[in-house]
């Protein structure tokens, strides 16, 4: 009788046993169902938004741009190869150098980038990947180093361009194939210091004999034309030691003679700036950069010639170890045109300079203003001489449009749009904000 009690009892745990294992088991079968409908729900709007990016994406006759240019498994390579290249001492860095028959000179941070160069350039070569992030487009850089009139303490003093020398780079053949090289008389200041001769070895004799600086830029200009460094559809830019050549001598010099900026002179290469961001280091001087670089400087220093000739050295040095030299500073374009209406010594102001990154180097409208000069001049008959900054018969008219018969003349935009048709109405605005300017005055 106790026996069948305890049967009884252990049947029955048995039972309920059975009951709780089979209930569980049910669960974890509608669990995974739930997880799997789940999942099954998430994919589908996944791939949903995946093919609607990629419809989005669509271009270039159908083919679907990459989300990344670097989502090639080469970029984690050379990433990489850099992590250990950053580890190297200097002499190994070196080391490796002489095995590829690279140049071995320079500091290390220079080395560094050298090889981290080639190592790149090999891998991209060997993977047959291409990378966009080299945008240089120039086939000539043109580098300009004026030297100009000076006294020891230059506070609030006009300088004069008395040096004005072009080295022609040609960037695909890493070399220099031509020069230009002039002096300029200058007018202001006709009597050069002491202080001036000392520096840049141009003697009183060098620039009495020299022509004036609107027949130096005009023969610098018919040099540039005759090398198709003019056209349209010229590959070039300016390439200077900082932002002082064009944002400070040309801009003086156009003002104190009252004369156009040139177009070209708007927009350039600053070494300075490449070289330190390239390399990674700080910014400095031109004879810094060609000791860091193991080079020593060649010529007679603050003689323009010689320093432009130098500079090209570090250009071509910097295109070898890889950079793009692109162009990153200009001179905002507004009101540059109306330099040959200002008077000479109204003020010391500078115009204002700004950055140009890659990005604006991709966009065709990174310059606005520019942009505007532009298709104005691409309108109408091609010697009606649509740009203030490029006709000086068209600059004496509108200077006497409006200083002279500015009451008679301009009263609206559409009057002033009727005489002077050929201009773009940034221009007529321009004029019009220039008029009102002096009247207030």
């Amino acid at each position: 009788m106790k026996s069948n009690g305890v049967f009884n009892l252990v049947a029955t745990i048995t039972c309920s046993s059975l009951v709780a294992l089979f209930i569980y088991i049910v669960y974890l079968i509608v669990k995974q169902y739930i997880m799997y409908e789940q999942a099954e729900c998430t994919d589908n709007t996944a791939m949903k938004s995946t093919k609607k990016k990629q419809k989005a994406r669509l271009s270039d006759g159908g083919r679907i741009k990459s989300e990344s240019q670097y989502s090639d498994p080469v970029f984690k390579q050379i990433s990489l190869a850099n992590g250990t290249i950053n580890r190297m001492k200097k002499e190994e860095i070196k080391e490796k150098l002489a095995e590829l028959k690279l140049d071995t000179r320079g500091v290390k941070e220079v080395l560094s980038k050298r090889l981290k160069h080639v190592y790149k350039k090999q891998k991209l070569t060997a993977a047959k990947v291409k990378c966009h992030d080299d945008i240089m487009s120039c086939d000539f850089l043109l580098v300009i180093d004026f030297e100009a009139t000076c006294e020891r303490d230059n506070e609030n003093y006009q300088h004069e361009i008395i040096e004005f020398p072009i080295v022609l780079i040609d960037t695909t053949k890493l070399k220099v194939v031509e020069e230009f090289h002039a002096f300029c008389k200058p007018t202001f200041h006709p009597k050069l210091s002491t202080f001036c001769t000392e520096l840049t070895g141009i003697t009183q004799r060098m620039v009495d004999r020299a022509k004036e600086f609107p027949d130096i830029l005009n023969e610098a200009e018919m040099w540039m034309a005759k090398h198709h460094l003019m056209d349209k559809t010229s590959n070039m830019a300016i390439l200077t030691d900082g932002p002082w050549d064009m944002g400070r001598f040309m801009y003086t010099q156009c003002r104190m003679l009252q004369m156009p900026f040139p177009r070209w002179a708007r927009k350039w290469v600053n070494i300075r700036k490449h070289y330190a961001n390239f390399y990674g280091i700080k910014k400095m001087n031109l004879g810094s950069m060609l000791n860091n670089l193991g080079m020593a400087f060649e010529g007679q220093q603050h003689k323009g010639i010689d320093d432009a000739r130098n500079i090209a050295r570090i250009a071509i040095r910097l295109l070898q170890d890889g950079s793009d030299l692109h162009i990153n500073e200009r001179l905002f374009a507004r009101k540059l045109q109306l330099l040959a209406l200002q008077s000479p010594y109204k003020d010391n102001k500078l115009p204002t300079i700004g950055p140009v990154t890659k990005k604006d180097c991709l966009d065709d409208s990174w310059s606005s203003d520019e942009a505007a000069d532009d298709s104005s001049s691409d309108e109408g008959d091609e010697n009606s001489g649509s740009d203030l900054g490029d006709d000086s018969l068209g600059v004496e008219v509108v200077a006497h449009i409006v200083l002279v018969e500015g009451d008679s003349k301009i009263k609206s935009k559409q009057s002033a749009e009727d005489v002077v048709n050929e201009y773009s109405q940034d221009d007529i605005d321009d004029l019009l904000s220039y008029y009102e300017l002096q009247k207030n005055h």
